[in-house]
């Protein structure tokens, strides 16, 4: 047998993208070793482009926030939902949880990149081009097998590992640690347009989120960016898409052309970017951690695109990661369970009851609804900022009670 070469490390990040890069600075501003290893070369494409204001408290906390304001990305302020004539709009600055009162909205490769970048800069170790294809987790320290883009093999030995693959799910495939998700099979299609957008009523600074007139689970996102082109994208569940697929950019035009409102707003787009879809995408996992390895973000769980969420969870997950571990390796007895993975799934089931909310129509009549509060609005910007561990609020401490008791409300208001 020929000899794989061997190389110890401290840490072990796979996936460079944003839970990877934040957990890997974070860990080295601590003063450990880290590497990271990321089958993709960057940059590289990846949706999930409308960043909550939460994500930039983990942007700051990794010492990346200067380089991220500097980037020249599309400043976004809030969200705005639109349903046939209905529309409204949810300010970031204006939120129960008083964070940060303003994000971006990103082309991902750019960001990604700029976030690795800068883990880099501070000293982590970055291999891109190099994909995880075994680990073994029954030594004393697990191993995992890395193979490189040229044919060769070597092995690293890590103290720890941390699954930051994403969509990838490294660890939960090899090593069996996937279940099913409870959500519905949904389906994106998506694509990046010249928009050219001139009607007055589009808010560059929101990401727009359009409900179809008369599918109230099909909805549509629309993200714009500084250099004038915006991501156009519809998701439904993968009945309404029977007949459409075999054209993407046809798909996705029928859908907008059923909708009036959007239409008019991209009536002047050009079309320049073949669409792409993903399906199926919403994930689950049986345990968050195990010996030597925690997953993070997506690698984990993914529920829905429709309030970004995912980029959101995948950097508060490295961020209470990092913070566990690094008092790990220093010596002190710690519990993954009650510290990182009971916490962490508190904000992830808060998401959860909106996502189900939103598909049920009930989070969609409470966002309509003309009569709401301020005080109630406030609270649920706070949500969509991206603050669902805020237990203050009581959109977050008693989601589904809070949901039900003011969608029963809206719909007696509104006969």
């Amino acid at each position: 047998m020929p000899t794989v070469e061997m190389e110890h490390r401290q840490v072990v990040v796979i996936g460079a993208g944003p839970s990877g890069a934040i957990a890997a600075a974070l860990l080295k501003r601590k003063g450990h070793d880290v590497l990271v290893i990321e089958r993709q070369h960057f940059p590289r494409f990846s949706i999930g482009e409308s960043l909550l204001s939460h994500c930039l408290d983990f942007v700051e906390e990794a010492g990346m926030l200067d380089a991220v304001n500097a980037a020249g990305f599309q400043v976004k302020t809030g969200a705005a939902f639109a349903w046939g004539d209905e529309y409204t709009a949810f300010d970031f600055g204006d939120t129960f949880s008083n964070g940060k009162p303003t994000t971006f909205q990103v082309q991902r490769a750019d960001f990604d990149k700029l976030l690795a970048d800068q883990a880099a800069l501070q000293g982590v170790e970055l291999r891109y081009g190099e994909a995880i294809v075994s680990a073994d987790f029954s030594l004393s320290k697990p191993q995992l097998n890395v193979l490189r883009e040229e044919g060769s093999e070597y092995r690293v030995e890590a103290d720890f590992v941390l699954d930051a693959s994403g969509y990838g799910r490294v660890l939960p495939r090899l090593l069996d640690l996937e279940a099913p998700s409870n959500f519905p099979v949904r389906q994106a299609v998506f694509t990046h347009v010249e928009d050219h957008i001139d009607n007055p009523t589009f808010d560059r600074t929101k990401i727009l989120v359009t409900t179809h007139p008369v599918h109230r689970d099909i909805w549509f996102w629309t993200i714009p960016f500084s250099n004038g082109r915006c991501s156009v994208g519809v998701v439904a569940a993968a009945e309404h898409f029977a007949g459409r697929t075999d054209d993407l950019d046809q798909c996705l035009r029928g859908f907008i052309a059923e909708t009036p409102s959007l239409a008019g707003v991209l009536n002047n787009a050009v079309w320049d970017t073949p669409a792409r879809t993903i399906g199926g995408y919403s994930a689950n996992v049986k345990t968050l951690h195990g010996p030597g390895f925690a997953l993070l973000g997506n690698a984990a769980e993914f529920l829905d695109p429709v309030f970004s969420s995912g980029v959101t969870i995948a950097m508060r997950s490295a961020s209470m990661a990092a913070g566990v571990l690094h008092r790990q390796l220093q010596g002190e007895s710690v519990d993954w369970q009650t510290e990182f993975a009971d916490p962490l799934k508190r904000g992830v089931d808060t998401f959860r009851c909106y996502v189900e909310g939103w598909y049920t129509g009930t989070f969609q009549d409470v966002i309509f609804h003309k009569g709401s509060s301020p005080e109630i609005r406030r609270m649920i910007a706070s949500i969509l900022a991206g603050y669902a561990w805020d237990e203050r609020n009581p959109f977050v401490s008693e989601a589904k009670r809070r949901l039900k008791v003011i969608s029963e409300f809206c719909a007696r208001d509104a006969t």
